[in-house]
């Protein structure tokens, strides 16, 4: 399914509609969330911030742009910014590989995509799975983080796309 179609080259908006609106049932409350992997960590992005995943494209770099911003791409006619996530969670730099995809997603109001070493799955899991970020102090990245998801023996850190960069940084991805 979704899985297959984004190892394949791209998922587009209609099949990521589907996965939201798939059946919740029971009375307990359930997150959709695409996960995504940077080298060994699973990351998971709320599925309804994602436009699509496509495909590594050619990135045009932009001068002066702010180091995590890998550059722009041409998407059918519409210019939008690239942000390397390995940068910008303060990881290491990685080779693109046949796995790495762009990740668009909507974030105020602005599209843009999130360059990510692989897209693993969509997972559909209880709220109540989803934990508090521990308090982790000055560790790189956790300002970003939403919430940690237990499932059977892996955690799935869940990023909170509205802290991924502040007012400034939104106005330079918006120049780009």
């Amino acid at each position: 399914m979704i899985t297959q179609q984004a190892e394949q080259g791209g998922v587009t908006a209609a099949a990521l509609s589907e996965e939201r609106n798939a059946d919740s049932g029971g009375g307990e409350e359930f997150w959709q969330l695409v996960t995504c992997r940077l080298g060994r960590e699973e990351f998971a992005i709320d599925i309804l911030s994602v436009q699509e995943i496509i495909r590594m494209v050619e990135v045009t770099r932009v001068p002066k742009a702010p180091a995590f911003v890998e550059g722009v791409i041409n998407l059918r006619g519409r210019i939008i910014p690239v942000l390397d996530l390995r940068q910008r969670l303060g990881m290491a730099d990685a080779e693109r590989t046949e796995q790495s995809r762009i990740v668009v997603v909507s974030v105020h109001s602005l599209i843009v995509g999130l360059l990510v070493d692989s897209v693993s799955e969509v997972l559909r899991i209880p709220c109540s799975t989803i934990e508090a970020p521990p308090a982790l102090g000055s560790t790189v990245g956790a300002e970003f983080i939403r919430g940690v998801g237990r499932i059977a023996d892996r955690l799935l850190i869940v990023l909170d796309l509205n802290r991924l960069f502040s007012p400034g940084e939104q106005a330079a991805l918006q120049a780009a």
